[in-house]
């Protein structure tokens, strides 16, 4: 066995432990879906983040920026991370204050509606299945090429991996598990980084070098490489780019079932405040440091084929074997954990808002028990059986899952989410018309797209479109007339503040958490300044005096 293949077998042991452990404590549903809604600080935070960031994050992105693209996906992450405060401030800390036992029981109890809580709860099964799929796929990948197994072999190890410790701790053990894989993989990435620039030459020397890279020209200015050769042809349409899908994936950061559902478990509402404020910090600080390595990793081997494969390259050949192996096992946990909360959340829809009755009452009655425990890992398991027979079945497709199944939330859920606490003109049929026309619009356009037939624009994304569809959807079918009772009383309910949230020192010490995150942010600048921007500009000012023969 060599140290890839014990790294791997150690790790996933270790989350097994955790999870067993965390297993020990789940006595009713509470706990089992919403971790007795009492995690701290730290454990949403570590969630938050490590749910979003799969595989893809460490290697389609990756590759993405060794190609040339890392200044895009550091714009597109800008906007992300702003999902996380707008998503925590105007709708998260509300769901929080519901008390719902999962996002979807949040939207019945809303609008009075068992139809709208079955259908979010249909389509968590349909667009997260299709991601678990995906991140199924992206770690039997990287399993394969580091250790020899087979494919076939990778994926059963993968499958069974996520799903052990999930099916037997449910939630109390997926954010255990994940804010563990989030130490892990934020601390080898910054290790990472430091050898490959350190291979570079250096900092200040990478720079220059990448500045001034022929091979693919403008790797690291602000737009990325550009020309006939890529997908964008000027700096503007870069950007454009950049910034509709960033919008896009901010929604979907703010109101996406394996975001939001986070804050369900939170011990307070402070906790869903500040837990957002640091991942927003963590997530800009992760993206910074992986595309930028990624990128300088060209000036060590320039051509590593395929691109998606940059990170598995520097674990095998630039690292120490024991930091190698742990660098696979970083990227691993990222799959992991986003795999752990996907499965959770589609058993968790399966049992509660689709077959069971789906009300909050008869899921923490007194005396219910092993039996709908029994019922949900039941259903959580016939999820990962379908999962692993389509990965076995389908032919390899991570890229475009990926992109379909997690943008699918903002256009379905989007509007609705956000017009169930601010607005009053919203109706049940308003809100389960702008579901439904929303998930349809978007599923459509990405079917045709994929069919060959269509090639939308950046300015049509599917996620964008489906969300003007669905805001159109429920204007129109929001019948005055069709107000319930119920439903606006619940509403003004949610607008009304508990007292145990009222603590003045409390709210002191929350109020620190967007200080903090505006004083990374203007420490951020100033870094990229002093580190990138002018070492950058003098590189290609010194470049241009040259190409004109003039001495600099």
């Amino acid at each position: 066995m060599n140290g890839f293949q014990l790294g791997i077998v150690v790790s996933l042991a270790c989350y097994l432990a955790v999870g067993w452990y965390a297993g020990r404590r789940v006595k009713h549903l509470e706990d089992f879906f919403v971790a007795g809604r009492n995690a701290p600080t730290v454990l949403i935070l570590g969630t938050l983040v490590a749910s979003f960031m799969s595989t893809n994050a460490f290697i389609g992105e990756a590759g993405m920026s060794y190609q040339g693209h890392a200044p895009l996906v550091i714009i597109m992450t800008c906007f992300n991370c702003l999902g996380y405060i707008i998503g925590a401030v105007f709708f998260g800390r509300y769901l929080r204050r519901s008390k719902a036992l999962t996002v979807p029981a949040y939207f019945r109890a809303r609008f009075a509606s068992r139809r709208i809580q079955m259908f979010a709860g249909i389509s968590i099964v349909a667009g997260l299945s299709a991601y678990l799929l995906a991140v199924t796929w992206g770690m039997a990948l990287i399993i394969t090429e580091v250790t020899g197994f087979s494919e076939v072999a990778a994926i059963l190890l993968v499958w069974a991996s996520y799903t052990l410790f999930t099916l037997y701790s449910g939630s109390r053990g997926v954010i255990l598990t994940d804010t563990v894989m989030f130490v892990l993989f934020s601390g080898i990435i910054v290790v990472t980084c430091f050898f490959i620039v350190n291979a570079a030459g250096g900092w200040f020397t990478a720079i220059e070098s990448l500045a001034t890279y022929q091979d693919k020209p403008g790797i690291i200015a602000w737009h990325g490489r550009i020309g006939s050769d890529v997908y964008w042809q000027t700096p503007w349409e870069a950007l454009i780019w950049a910034s509709i899908l960033g919008v896009a994936w901010g929604i979907v950061v703010a109101v996406s079932p394996w975001q939001t559902s986070r804050y369900l478990m939170a011990r307070s509402e402070h906790v869903v405040i500040r837990s957002a404020c640091g991942a927003l910090i963590a997530m800009l600080l992760l993206y910074l440091v992986t595309n930028f390595a990624a990128a300088t990793v060209n000036l060590v081997n320039p051509d590593i084929t395929p691109a998606d494969s940059t990170m598995i390259w520097v674990a095998q050949n630039l690292l120490p074997t024991a930091l190698g192996a742990v660098l696979i096992c970083g990227v691993l946990a990222a799959g992991l954990s986003s795999a752990s909360t996907f499965l959770s959340l589609v058993g968790f829809s399966v049992s509660h808002d689709i077959l069971g009755d789906g009300t909050e009452e008869g899921a923490i009655a007194v005396g219910e028990t092993q039996a709908q425990l029994r019922a949900a890992r039941i259903a959580m398991l016939a999820v990962g059986l379908s999962v692993i027979g389509l990965a076995l079945m389908l032919p390899r497709n991570i890229y475009w899952l990926t992109h379909f199944a997690g943008p699918l939330f903002a256009s379905s859920w989007g509007v609705v989410a956000f017009m169930s606490v601010w607005s009053k003109r919203i109706t049940e049929s308003g809100a389960f018309w702008g579901m439904v026309t929303g998930f349809g619009v978007n599923v459509g356009m990405n079917a045709l797209s994929l069919a060959g037939f269509v090639e939308w624009p950046v300015i049509a994304d599917p996620i964008l479109v489906g969300v003007v569809s669905s805001y159109v959807a429920v204007r129109i079918a929001s019948n005055p007339e069709g107000h319930s009772i119920v439903a606006s009383t619940y509403r003004d309910a949610l607008h009304h503040m508990p007292a145990k949230e009222r603590d003045p020192l409390v709210i002191q010490q929350t109020l620190v958490w967007p200080k903090v995150m505006v004083a990374m942010g203007v420490l951020i600048a100033v870094a990229m300044t002093l580190f990138y921007a002018l070492p950058y500009g003098q590189a290609v000012a010194q470049a241009e005096q040259m190409a004109l023969g003039v001495m600099p």
